[in-house]
């Protein structure tokens, strides 16, 4: 079992680590293997770049992120970074982009609207988080089910066995319609995310409730 001191040891050391995060203003705590991000970074990307960073630590359970973005030079008026925004979606879902509609509020950002993959909400969010001027992004953007129940836990199934980051036969898949519940054991938080991000990949999928647990 590793110890709360070492977890926030190895948890600093990722955060220092990784190229795309100024981890100076970042503080860490841990209990009973959560890890407390507090703090402030200046681009709202960051925040997720440290949550990103500390899921990726051996011996982390969860993790709460504190972190405020502090935007200090970078801030803008709502009206430019809605702006920015429909752009960004534009250039990144020139075909979807007209199905998204992009709310700005004091810099946090709300997306709402339809799409037909998983891999298209992703991809809206990310076109938005590292925009100047956002302080948090709110994605809202609804799936359109379009395969039965039973070819959805096929899908997940097959993605999982095909899988080299997960042990397929520790995580149990139901379904209902197009929402699909995770139960099982992992060994780690990445295999843990990786079988979500496995059943997102799924056509169909509307909703994934993941209640995998790591047992190290």
């Amino acid at each position: 079992m590793i110890s709360d001191s070492e977890v926030k040891r190895n948890v600093e050391h990722e955060l220092e680590w990784d190229a795309g995060l100024d981890a100076t203003n970042i503080g860490v705590t841990v209990d009973s293997g959560v890890v407390t991000l507090t703090g402030q970074v200046k681009r709202y990307n960051e925040k997720l770049v440290a949550e990103a960073a500390a899921k990726r630590v051996k011996g982390v359970f969860g993790v709460a992120n504190d972190i405020e973005t502090k935007l200090g030079p970078d801030a803008r008026t709502d009206a430019e970074v809605a702006r920015d925004a429909v752009t960004a979606l534009q250039l990144q879902l020139p075909v979807s982009a007209q199905a998204i509609k992009v709310i700005v509020e004091n810099g946090h950002l709300r997306l709402e609207g339809e799409v037909e993959w998983h891999y298209q909400r992703q991809q809206a969010a990310r076109a938005v988080q590292g925009l100047r001027g956002v302080k948090g992004v709110n994605n809202q953007i609804t799936l359109k089910p379009a395969v039965s129940s039973k070819e959805v836990r096929g899908n997940i199934q097959a993605a999982f066995h095909r899988s080299a980051q997960l042990e397929a036969n520790r995580v149990n898949i139901e379904t209902t319609g197009s929402e699909v519940e995770l139960n099982g054991t992992v060994k780690t938080w990445a295999e843990r995310e990786e079988a979500e991000r496995a059943a997102w990949m799924a056509p169909g999928v509307s909703r994934v409730v993941n209640n995998i647990r790591i047992n190290a």
